[in-house]
């Protein structure tokens, strides 16, 4: 004698509902929903990066954040950085602003406990065969904290690291197909 037991009711009418939930999710026609297809145009195979301008006070920011867009472009689009005369594409912009932002500061010392360091910037990515601007932004941002006190006694090499790192990742997001 087997023993069988029954799905229950619930159960079932949530898988009923589940799969043609999950066929939309694998749609292969963009226009009729969801497709798991590259967000990045395809009609571009290249990019160029000179070094943004930097009209700040902190030397050495357009270098570091040069290094980052290079490194975040290749890993995460399909696009291969290269010279201005070879590439299908250009990315320019000009580091506008960075500061540092006190947030806390020690009752006892009067020193900086917890500071913030902010830099935006503008950048436009053009396509080099027409001249077309095809992503801008102004005043794009990010900031980073940053702890120089004791115990921590972080520097602001940390927290500009942070930021360099947070705006390469956020701007090569932003130069993403629309969603």
């Amino acid at each position: 004698m087997t023993i069988r037991k029954r799905m229950p009711a619930s159960l079932a009418i949530a898988a009923g509902l589940l799969i043609p939930i999950i066929h939309s999710g694998c749609n292969r026609d963009p226009e009729s929903g969801w497709a798991m297809t590259s967000t990045h145009d395809d009609r571009f195979r290249t990019i160029s990066i000179p070094l943004f301008r930097n009209d700040t006070w902190f030397r050495g920011l357009e270098r570091e954040l040069g290094r980052s867009l290079v490194v975040e472009m290749e890993s995460r689009t399909p696009y291969k950085v290269t010279g201005p005369g070879t590439a299908d594409t250009l990315l320019r912009g000009t580091i506008r602003s960075a500061e540092l932002i006190l947030l806390s500061s020690s009752v006892t010392t009067g020193l900086a406990d917890e500071m913030l360091f902010k830099a935006s910037l503008d950048f436009e990515w053009v396509d080099l065969a027409t001249g077309e601007t095809l992503v801008e932004r102004k005043e794009f941002a990010s900031s980073a904290l940053f702890t120089p006190s004791r115990p921590s006694q972080e520097t602001i090499d940390l927290a500009r690291f942070g930021v360099v790192q947070q705006l390469a990742a956020d701007l090569v997001d932003a130069i993403r197909d629309d969603w």
